[in-house]
């Protein structure tokens, strides 16, 4: 099977990329490398900035599968920059999207996320749920599966938009996990937590994640679909944050900074708890809890990157 992986030298792609070429397939990664530098041998990379409309231009295998994963994935920095986030998170789905629709793919893949919820009265969040984003980051994602429902309905490509909790593991690029990790490493007598430390959300481990993934290729049957993927359970930062000093061998003083509201910065989804039946449904179910997710992803890089299957 031939398959295209954009954004495949960053975390969440470069273990798909891992995982697809251990299975003998034909993959082609399509990246700038600006928020990422991961390369498998295996694999066919081209080093494309997908802004650049040339892109149309580019000849992939017809048939293929592409999954969409490129991104800039920082939350906080989209209520920063928001015109950076909204050329490589909503200018760079439609250039794709026309790269798949000039290449007659088979499937079309594309990463969303839980931010699309924004603060929901409804926990576990199904994907029934009313989509009110906070974040640039959501917004901008929210659009992106808009796109891909068009080109869906429209010019008949078979599209899924996955909502991702939040994905942790080794190599991971940036999160609350390798925030910590990287703070205590410079002081550890002392952990600047942002918000309150009550922030309670879902962490799933990548192989799970990629599991999710392959059983959508394989069994999901609409033209167009949304489906959450995360964990049955969720922690809070506190919780977090002793996971790591467990398992650094610390014992840090706590500093919050609290922006008033319990939030760690400007957009910060403070719960999120995504309900996952639906795609449970198709045989799928997280093996890793989310203490569990935590752990091994911190132990990937206290220790160096150990995955697990």
């Amino acid at each position: 099977m031939s398959y295209v992986v954009t954004g495949g030298a960053g975390y969440i792609g470069g273990h798909l990329v891992d995982h697809l070429v251990g299975e003998k397939n034909e993959v082609i990664v399509i990246d700038d490398f600006s928020n990422g530098n991961y390369i498998n041998n295996q694999a066919k990379y081209l080093k494309i900035d997908l802004r650049d409309k040339s892109a149309f231009s580019l000849r992939i295998p017809k048939g293929s599968i592409l999954y969409h994963l490129a991104a800039n994935p920082d939350v906080r920095t989209s209520m920063i920059d928001p015109f950076e986030h909204f050329s490589r998170d909503v200018e760079v789905t439609f250039n794709v999207l026309e790269l798949a629709r000039r290449n007659d793919v088979s499937l079309f893949i594309f990463a969303s996320s839980s931010t699309v919820y924004g603060e929901t009265d409804k926990i576990p969040t199904p994907e029934s749920a009313e989509l009110k984003p906070i974040s640039n980051y959501g917004i901008f994602k929210l659009v992106g599966e808009q796109l891909v429902e068009y080109y869906s309905r429209i010019y008949g490509i078979k599209g899924i938009s996955v909502r991702l909790a939040n994905v942790t593991g080794g190599r991971v690029s940036h999160g609350v996990i390798k925030d910590f990790i990287e703070k205590l490493r410079k002081n550890p007598n002392k952990l600047e937590i942002l918000g309150n430390g009550k922030q309670r959300k879902s962490y799933i481990y990548i192989t799970d994640t990629i599991s999710a993934f392959r059983i959508l290729e394989k069994k999901s049957e609409k033209t167009y679909d949304a489906f959450n993927i995360g964990n049955e359970d969720w922690i809070t930062v506190n919780e977090i944050a002793q996971i790591i000093e467990e398992e650094m061998g610390l014992v840090p003083v706590h500093e919050y900074v609290d922006r008033g509201d319990g939030r760690g910065w400007e957009g910060d989804v403070r719960f999120m708890l995504l309900d996952v039946t639906k795609i449970k449904r198709l045989g799928w179910a997280p093996k890793y809890s989310s203490a569990q997710a935590v752990r091994y992803a911190a132990r990937d890089i206290i220790y160096g990157y150990n995955l697990r299957a």
